[in-house]
C-alpha cells in the first residue's frame, strides 16, 4: 500500500510541476570575446594567438548540448554545489555549435499533425545556465592521452575530466536515393519524423494520402533513437486515416528487426495490436534503396535471405539508419562497434579513467531513449564527482533503466519500461496494466512531459520515475 501510494503521489506531483514549472532563460558564456568581461576576453584572444591554437583546460569538458550533455553537465555542478563545493562560473564547459536545441520525442506529435515543430524547439544558449561555458565548435577528433579534445579547424580544447554525449549519427545515404526523396518537397511521397525539417512533411503526406498505392512505413535493422518511434507513427497515422478523416488505408509496417519490439512481453502485446488495427507486417526486411514510389528492401534471415524485394507505395515514410558518429569510431574511445566503450553500470570509460559517456554515443546495452538519460545522468554526475574528489569512481550503478512510451493512437500510449536483462521496471505497474495503452499516459507523453523537459530536466532536475528527488548512492 505504502508503495502504491509513493507511486500516485509521483504521478501527481510530476503533473503539477510540468503544469506550474516554466522556461528559464538564462545567457552562458562563452569562448568568444564579445560575451564576456575585458580580461576574460583578454585571456581568449591570447589564446586564439598561440602557435597551439588551444583553449586552455577546463574542469568538466561535455561534448553535444543535447539531452545527455545538459543533464550532465548540469547535474555535475549541482552535486557539487548540495555539497557546499560550488564550481567556478565556466569550470564546466559544453562544446556545440548548434544554435537550437530540440526535444525530438516531439517530432512524432508533429508527424501526427497534433502541434508544430516550433513547439519542440528553444535556442541552445537558451538552456545553457550563466555559469557553464559553451565552446562553439564541432568536436573532431580525441586525445584521451593528452586530455584534449580537437574541434573541426584545428582548435584543441584541454580538459580534466571528459563527458562524451554527442548523440549518434543519421546516416540518410545507407538508404539509395533516400536524401534526393526526402529533399523533394512536393512531388515526392517520402517523409521521415526523424529530421526536424521533414517532421511536418510527415502529416502533409498522411493527410494527403488517398489510398493510391500502399502506405509503409518502415524500421532498419540496428539500433535507432527510441525504437518505437517507428511503428508509433505508422499507429498515428492508421488513426487519424480511421478517426478523422473517416477513411480506412491500408498500411504495412516493414523492419529489418525480427519482432514488433526487444522487450519480448511489449512486442507480442504490440503485435497483437497491429493485427486488430489491420496493419500488415513484414519481418527481417531491411529498406536499402528509394527509387521514385518503388521501396526496395533486402530479405536478411530465412531461405530467401539475401533477396531483393521491391514494394510500391503511395506513401512512405522511412526510419533511416543510425550509428556512431565516424569521428568517435576512428577514436581511441571507441569499441569495436564504434561507440564510447564505458562500463555498463558506472559509465566511465573502460580505459581513461577520466572519461565518461552517456546517452546515444555510449556503448551501454540500453535503448537509445530520453528516458534512459534520466537514470543514467545521475550515475554519472555521482561517480565523476567522486572521481574528482577521491580519485576513485562511486559506487552509482546504472540497472539499464530506459522507456519507450508508444503513441499506438489518438488518446491511447502503451508505457513500456524496463531494465538490463529486458526486465520490465514499471513506474505504474502496481496501479494499471502498462501492457495496455492508457489515456493518461498519452497526455502525459503528449503534453505534459515536453515542458518538463525543458523546465527541469535539460536543466538536470529531473531524475524520470523518481520526479525531481535525485537518487541517494
Amino acid at each position: 500500500m505504502a508503495t502504491m501510494t509513493m507511486m500516485a503521489k509521483r504521478f501527481v506531483i510530476a503533473g503539477l510541476l510540468c503544469i506550474c514549472t516554466s522556461i528559464r532563460p538564462s545567457i552562458r558564456p562563452s569562448i568568444y570575446p564579445s560575451t564576456m568581461s575585458a580580461s576574460k576576453a583578454a585571456q581568449n584572444l591570447a589564446r586564439f594567438a598561440t602557435s597551439s591554437a588551444s583553449t586552455g583546460n577546463y574542469k568538466v569538458l561535455v561534448i553535444g548540448g543535447g539531452t545527455g550533455g545538459l543533464a550532465a553537465a548540469n547535474q555535475v555542478y549541482n552535486l557539487f554545489k548540495s555539497q557546499g563545493q560550488t564550481l567556478a562560473s565556466g569550470d564546466i564547459a559544453i562544446v556545440d555549435s548548434n544554435p537550437h536545441h530540440d526535444y525530438q520525442p516531439g517530432w512524432t506529435v508533429v508527424g501526427s499533425g497534433l502541434a508544430t515543430k516550433e513547439e519542440f524547439r528553444r535556442p541552445l544558449a537558451s538552456l545553457i545556465p550563466g555559469h557553464i561555458a559553451q565552446v562553439h565548435g564541432r568536436a573532431a577528433a580525441f586525445e584521451p592521452h593528452n586530455n584534449r579534445v580537437i574541434l573541426e579547424g584545428g582548435l584543441r580544447v584541454g580538459y580534466d575530466y571528459l563527458v562524451v554525449a554527442p548523440g549518434l549519427e543519421i546516416k540518410y545515404d545507407k538508404i539509395k536515393g533516400l536524401s534526393s526523396a526526402l529533399a523533394d518537397p512536393s512531388s515526392s511521397k517520402v517523409s521521415t519524423i526523424y529530421s526536424y525539417d521533414t517532421a511536418d512533411k510527415t502529416f502533409d503526406l498522411i493527410k494527403a494520402h488517398r489510398g493510391k498505392g500502399e502506405a509503409i512505413f518502415t524500421q532498419p535493422f540496428g539500433p535507432v533513437k527510441c525504437a518505437g518511434a517507428p511503428q508509433k507513427i505508422a499507429y498515428m497515422a492508421d488513426s487519424y486515416w480511421k478517426d478523422v478523416a473517416k477513411t480506412p488505408y491500408h498500411s504495412t509496417f516493414v523492419t529489418g528487426m525480427p519482432t514488433m519490439f526487444g522487450q519480448p512481453d511489449y512486442s507480442k502485446v504490440l503485435n497483437t495490436l497491429r493485427q486488430e488495427k489491420g496493419i500488415d507486417a513484414a519481418f527481417n526486411h531491411n529498406l536499402v534503396e528509394v527509387r521514385g514510389q518503388t521501396a526496395v528492401f533486402e530479405v536478411l534471415a530465412g531461405d530467401n535471405k539475401g533477396k531483393k524485394v521491391e514494394k510500391q507505395f503511395g506513401l512512405l515514410h522511412v526510419t533511416p539508419p543510425m550509428g556512431a558518429f565516424e569521428w568517435i569510431k576512428k577514436s581511441p574511445l571507441a569499441d569495436a562497434a564504434g561507440w564510447v566503450d564505458v562500463d555498463a553500470g558506472t559509465l566511465q570509460h573502460k580505459k581513461f579513467e577520466n572519461v565518461f559517456s552517456l546517452g546515444d554515443a555510449s556503448s551501454l546495452p540500453t535503448s537509445k531513449t530520453a528516458a534512459a538519460i534520466t537514470a543514467e545522468a545521475p550515475v554519472l554526475a555521482h561517480n565523476l564527482v567522486h572521481h574528482m574528489q577521491t580519485g576513485q569512481v562511486g559506487n552509482a550503478i546504472y540497472d539499464g533503466y530506459a522507456s519507450c512510451p508508444l503513441f499506438t493512437g489518438r488518446g491511447e500510449l502503451l508505457l513500456a519500461e524496463f531494465k538490463y536483462g529486458l526486465e520490465r521496471k514499471e513506474t505504474f505497474g502496481s496501479l494499471v496494466d502498462q501492457s495496455k495503452p492508457n489515456r493518461a499516459f498519452y497526455h502525459l507523453t503528449k503534453d505534459i512531459f515536453p515542458r518538463t523537459y525543458f523546465s527541469k530536466m535539460t536543466q538536470g532536475e529531473w531524475f524520470g520515475p523518481r520526479t525531481i528527488f535525485p537518487p541517494q548512492f
